[in-house]
């Protein structure tokens, strides 16, 4: 993550320069450190992540450390950060890009020492409508897993059952699991897919369909739909409820901005490195990947030839993590 505003978000405006705004989730026993804005600031009234402006010849955790101090009272250092997302957003009347780190160890007691008042919430009980345009990607990143498992080959719905509640049983999975069928027919994707969500169920873990945005209408249990670019690229807008999960696999940036357009949570983008699947072809490598994903206003998962060793690498390069299917399935 920048600790500088990279120069594709100065073109946010030409008239205007973009503010940069370091930006804290403080997490403890899984809440997160909320704040509301004063009514005379802009945005005001709304619920925000506590932080501020990057001051010339500051880093943004030297940032976040001076600004958490100030607002809260709470005790940051610089390497008890990791970076989460960054956002570039346009309110009309200000152009910001959020640079947004968490930290689990934060020291102290908050307080609102600017008259703020404070809490700490879970993730779950955030809402979109509650907090400034921009922080809606933030929302949706601390809810996201880090490590995105995807099904591999499922021939018919029993062995693909079978074979989804022993990989479940194995424990890779964060939370999400996005079943993956492209060669089964649809009536029998549909009845593996209605099987499934009781599977996952019972292990905690939340189902997202694979294919065609009506699949969330036809299995009102699952939690959302993961769309091919194929199927994206046929939508101008997001085709299914805000109470549902939007992924979108994206190649390029062009992608990328149509999954943004779409009302996407969260993209896959890839491959990375090269993979079994496709031998001889490399990856965009990891340049390619920070590259794009600091263009992203959503969570990036990489995916291609990646596993869970490769998911620190991922975050600190913009990531949200990884995907993939062959480090669990």
């Amino acid at each position: 993550m920048p600790n500088t505003v990279p120069e594709s978000v100065e073109g946010l405006s030409a008239n205007r320069k973009t503010v940069h705004v370091a930006v804290g989730v403080i997490v403890r026993d899984g809440r997160v450190l909320i704040a509301r804005r004063p009514d005379t600031a802009h945005q005001g009234g709304l619920l925000e992540f506590p932080g501020g402006k990057v001051e010339p010849g500051e880093t943004v955790q030297q940032a976040l450390c001076r600004e958490i101090a100030e607002e809260t009272g709470l005790v940051l250092t610089e390497d008890s950060m990791e970076p989460l997302i960054g956002i570039r957003h346009d309110y009309g009347d200000k152009c910001v890009f959020l640079d947004v780190w968490s930290s689990h160890s934060a020291q102290g007691e908050p307080e609102g020492r600017e008259g703020q008042p404070v809490s700490w919430l879970a993730p779950e009980a955030l809402k979109d409508e509650e907090f400034p345009a921009a922080n809606r990607p933030i929302i949706r990143a601390l809810r996201l897993p880090h490590r995105l498992a995807i099904t591999g080959t499922i021939e018919n719905a029993p062995a693909g059952l079978a074979r989804l509640g022993a990989a479940l049983d194995r424990g890779q999975p964060d939370s999400l699991v996005v079943l993956r069928a492209p060669t089964l027919p649809g009536a029998a994707y549909l009845e593996l897919a209605a099987a499934a969500r009781g599977v996952c169920r019972e292990r905690g873990v939340g189902l997202i369909l694979h294919g065609a945005a009506d699949l969330c209408r036809a299995v009102p249990e699952a939690q959302g739909v993961h769309l091919p670019w194929r199927e994206a690229q046929r939508h101008s807008e997001r085709p299914v409820s805000d109470d549902c999960w939007l992924g979108v696999s994206c190649h390029s940036a062009e992608q990328l901005r149509h999954a943004e357009r779409l009302g996407a949570d969260y993209v896959v983008l890839g491959n990375v490195l090269e993979t079994p699947s496709h031998p001889g072809q490399p990856g965009i490598g990891w340049a390619a990947f920070q590259a794009l994903a600091a263009t992203a206003n959503v969570p990036v998962y990489g995916i291609g030839g990646l596993g869970p060793e490769h998911q620190s690498r991922a975050r600190a390069l913009g990531g949200q993590g990884v995907a993939g299917i062959g480090f669990w399935w």
